[in-house]
């Protein structure tokens, strides 16, 4: 069985973009399910009941989400109501949404779980404790996990420790895709980081000038979306569907 995972999606572009590419992706890689995080996939920032029902109309089965998820408050409700409108697990109890789904495929079943990370992020709850007390609800072995964390050592940490549990642990957050993609002890998948989707001649999806300009001065901007050609960043996983084993996982590229 495959599954397709796509970056954070940024902005109007981005989300146009992987809209007018999603379903001819699916049938290209023959996935059967596509997971998108789309924290960022409302223009402006963050994720709204529109860029969510966007997405949603035009492939996406799941979407995840991350540090932005609740910058939109009109999201709210959508969160608390879409099963399968993610948000970060270990964000505190109380938050509305959901941390992970089970989705239902037919021929089985699949999980995935949102978590984010805390090194040089907010202080959430433990990533690794939340993973550990999820699983222990899982009844299924294809588990996929949507890591949003900014450090690539927290990263690689729950690859590690998530290895021979889980199906994949798919980095997000940082916009730039590695090039580390590999089956760790045989079972699971990973990379550090799947990428984004959205406008390639940019700084993680902003105009350059004005990235260029908060960095090189520390004055106060406005982040504006650039408006240059798109590309979608993601990762296609096949795997078996009896025991959760990732057998392949292959980066793309679509420009």
């Amino acid at each position: 069985m495959v599954l397709l995972f796509l970056g954070d999606i940024v902005g109007e572009i981005g989300s146009r973009f992987v809209g007018s590419k999603l379903r001819s992706l699916k049938k290209f890689y023959g996935a059967e399910i596509a997971v998108v995080n789309g924290e960022n996939s409302a223009a402006g920032n963050g994720i709204t009941p529109h860029s969510a029902k966007y997405l949603f109309d035009h492939g996406a089965d799941i979407i995840t989400t991350g540090n932005h998820c609740y910058r939109r408050r009109e999201i709210y409700d959508t969160l608390e109501s879409k099963e399968y409108l993610l948000r970060p697990a270990n964000f505190p109890e109380g938050n509305v949404g959901h941390g992970y789904c089970i989705y239902d495929m037919g021929s089985c079943r699949i999980a995935v779980i949102n978590l984010m990370g805390t090194v040089y992020m907010e202080a959430l709850d433990n990533p690794f404790a939340k993973a550990d007390e999820i699983l222990e609800h899982i009844d299924t072995p294809n588990i996929f996990v949507d890591f949003h964390a900014e450090a690539s050592g927290e990263k690689k940490a729950m690859g590690f420790y998530l290895a021979g549990k889980v199906t994949a642990v798919l980095g997000t957050h940082t916009h730039v895709q590695t090039a580390d993609e590999i089956i760790l002890g045989g079972h699971t998948g990973y990379i550090t980081d799947v990428g984004m989707c959205g406008p390639e001649l940019s700084v993680l999806g902003i105009k350059s000038e004005i990235a260029i300009e908060k960095q090189r001065y520390h004055s106060p901007v406005k982040f504006i979306e650039s408006e240059e050609q798109p590309f979608i960043n993601g990762v296609v996983l096949e795997f078996d569907k009896n025991n959760g084993k990732c057998v392949k996982i292959e980066r793309l590229i679509i420009r």
